[in-house]
Parts: structure tokens; sequence; C-alpha cells
């Protein structure tokens, strides 16, 4: 029997291989520091159920991306749940775009955040910005677009916590910051991937400009302590 592909339960891949530093456990259950970001897995038992409302219970909401909606979580109650697309860059070229755009360090963390927080790329947090490298464009010194890295299964990254200030957009620094991120994930040999959700066609649009094509549908639940 083959092994089942790492991006079919991507939190899990993650939290329990390269990222697992970065992941708070109970049992059967694994969910990122929530510095970090709000993602969680289960391994299916009854325990790793039990497991995860407990972390809920402590910690507050985390969200599942998964094939299949969850089963019932004692503890916890469904918030929202959404159909995302996942889309892969297979073959995605090495070489980065030549327009500029700036490696952002931890002293850029606040202004990471505070960007995140107007255009709600995505969950971020405090410490998102550690999870991956990330890169942006500033204008008169302010930060007003970003990309960067979220989950590592084995063999991919996942670009995330693409953004770009209401009053820049329109400028084409989403793309040129997601053709450097992706670039420099394939330089390494890995691919690149990411989620969209279904209904945002704009964004899937862009996506398959770069290069982008559909895997398969997943499904994000929000969980928040009952």
């Amino acid at each position: 029997m083959s092994s089942p592909h790492p991006l079919d339960r991507p939190v899990w891949s993650a939290l329990k291989g390269r990222q697992s530093h970065l992941a708070i456990r109970r049992g059967g259950a694994v969910r990122f520091d929530p510095q970090f970001g709000m993602f969680a897995a289960v391994d299916g038992s009854p325990e790793s159920l039990a497991a995860l409302g407990a972390l809920i219970g402590e910690l507050g909401e985390v969200a599942l991306v998964e094939p299949e909606p969850p089963p019932v979580i004692p503890g916890a109650v469904v918030k929202s749940t959404a159909i995302c697309w996942q889309m892969v860059a297979e073959g995605f070229p090495a070489t980065p775009p030549t327009e500029p755009a700036e490696t952002l360090q931890a002293a850029d963390a606040a202004e990471m955040l505070a960007l995140a927080t107007l255009t709600k790329p995505g969950p971020f947090f405090a410490r998102t910005n550690e999870l991956g490298r990330f890169v942006g464009v500033r204008s008169d010194g302010k930060l007003v677009a970003m990309a960067g890295e979220r989950m590592k299964p084995p063999g991919f990254v996942e670009v995330s916590g693409v953004c770009t200030h209401p009053d820049h957009r329109g400028q084409g620094y989403a793309a040129t910051l997601m053709r450097q991120v992706a670039a420099r994930i394939a330089s390494e040999g890995e691919t690149p991937f990411l989620h969209s959700y279904a209904d945002n066609a704009g964004a899937i649009a862009l996506y398959e400009r770069l290069g982008f094509r559909f895997r398969r549908e997943l499904i994000m639940t929000v969980l928040a302590p009952a």
C-alpha cells in the first residue's frame, strides 16, 4: 500500500516532521504554538479528539485543514468551515525575478503583523513571521506588501502571508513577491504549494498565472471552545 501524500494532511505532515519543534502535543493531538499559528491535527483516535478538545479549551481556537470535516470534538464547537483549493507549482523556475524585494528580518515583525492584521491574508500571529523566510516591498519606508513561507511538509513549502496594503494594490507586488518566494523554494529542491479559499476567483487566477495548479480540495474547519 502506498504512503499517504504529505499534502493530503498538510498540518499533520508539518507538525510531525521538520516543524515539530513549533508544536504543542497532547496525546494524539498536535497544534502550532498559538504565537506561531492556529493550525492543528489529530491521529483520529477517540483519545486524540478528547486531547484536541482540551487543547482548544486551554489555548483557544484551532483550524483543521483536512480532506473531510472533523468528527465531534469534545469541548469544542465549529465556528466556521470553508472549502479550500490546494495548489502546487511543480517545476517552478528556480531563478528569482529581478524586481527588488527586501528580505524581512526579526526587527520587522511588528510591521508585518500590522500589515497582516489590516489585510487579513489568513491567520497571522505575533511570531508567524518565524515560520519561514519573508520578503517585502517598502514605500517611503513603510512596509506595504509581503509574502513568505508557512507550513513545511516533507518535500514541500507553503507560500503564505501574501498581502498588499489597500493603498498600494494594482502594482504587481503580490505576483513579484510570490515569484521570489517560490523560486527560492524551488532552488532548494522543494515544491512550492499554497491554499486559497475556493470562492476567491481573483486570487486563484493570479496563482494560475504564476504556475500553480489545482491539486485537491480540502476543508478548513475553525473550532472554538464550547
